[in-house]
């Protein structure tokens, strides 16, 4: 019988998000004689006294899968109190590896598809799944590049064509901010957006205004630093993130239920050359053990995204450089 000191007492846990070229991710189906037998989870196991998140994740692949790990990257931490135990789940995106996958405890394997362009609850996975993975699956229909509009520099018109271009190109998330605009012109602006953001299965932000973003239907908003300060209740859309600039802010984030956020500045920008910002220790530091997705910002292009990743983002927020 588990007694409320045990419950309280962390399980520390490796887990593998393992995916392949396509998006792809890899579930695992639990033996039979194992608890919580038949339900699906990501591969890992428990980390061993004096052994490191990377250390255990290596290991548990090893002798679950049979396969050597040769990418992974830290990603996600989250804590789940199970009936029996509480633990803390390290999960690692794992893009590379040798070997042949192999059931070395008998489970079944299962590839499935992020599917972001369906609805919380709709899509086709496998079931039942272990309830503290299950958040999991909404971070993994995020895409890694978060672009950030530029009309202010570029103009409308080369604006939407440029914008044309990089969703035909595979862009998926777009945040509308034009801080200069007023409201009519920037639900003018949305409005115009709007079409070529769905026709592309895309997804479309709105900054700071939470009622413009639920007006015209976008499908979430990104909350300013002076926001995530003062809201106590998450906004009622489908999406909501926040900008950061702090481990504290980040911690805040999560508190308030943001499904992202960006962390910024991580490099000098041009707009602010001489003003302090991050680098990639700090930036890593702040999002270490962090819940939500993280993409870094600021002062970075699309060839940084490896680094990014390197340091525990989910990838990169990007403004001029996206365009």
């Amino acid at each position: 019988m588990n007694t409320p000191i045990e419950k309280t007492k962390i399980v520390e846990v490796s887990a593998a998000v393992l995916q392949r070229a396509d998006g792809t991710f890899l579930l695992a189906q639990r033996p039979p004689d194992k608890i919580w037998a038949g339900y699906w989870e990501f591969p890992g196991g428990k980390i061993e006294p004096g052994e490191t998140p990377y250390a255990a994740l290596v290991r548990e692949l090893r002798e679950e899968l049979g396969i050597t790990v040769t990418t992974a990257y830290p990603w996600l931490t989250r804590v789940y109190t199970y009936p029996h135990a509480t633990v803390r789940l390290h999960f690692f995106r794992v893009t590379a590896w040798s070997g042949e996958l192999h059931p070395h405890e008998g489970q079944q394997f299962s590839w499935q598809s992020p599917t972001p362009t369906l609805p919380r609850g709709e899509r086709e996975m496998v079931s039942p799944l272990l309830p503290a993975n299950a958040p999991i699956l909404r971070a993994l229909s995020l895409p890694t590049l978060y672009a950030i509009s530029n009309v202010a520099e570029l103009g409308e018109d080369e604006f939407i064509r440029r914008l044309e271009a990089a969703l035909h190109n595979g862009l998926r998330l777009v945040q509308l901010r034009e801080k200069d605009y007023s409201r009519a012109a920037l639900r003018a602006l949305a409005l115009k957006m709007l079409p070529l953001i769905r026709s592309h299965d895309a997804r479309l932000l709105i900054n700071a205004d939470i009622e413009l973003a639920k007006e015209i239907g976008a499908d979430g908003v990104q909350l300013t630093g002076v926001q995530l300060a003062e809201l106590i209740v998450r906004p009622d859309v489908e999406w909501c993130a926040a900008s950061c600039h702090s481990a504290e802010e980040l911690r805040r984030a999560e508190a308030l239920g943001c499904d992202f956020a960006l962390l910024s500045p991580v490099l000098a920008t041009r707009s602010h050359p001489g003003a302090p910002h991050l680098g990639w220790e700090k930036f890593a530091a702040s999002a270490a053990g962090c819940s939500i997705p993280v993409y870094a910002l600021g002062g970075l292009t699309q060839a940084d995204m490896s680094t990014a990743w390197q340091h525990g983002a989910h990838g990169v927020g990007l403004l001029r450089q996206a365009w």
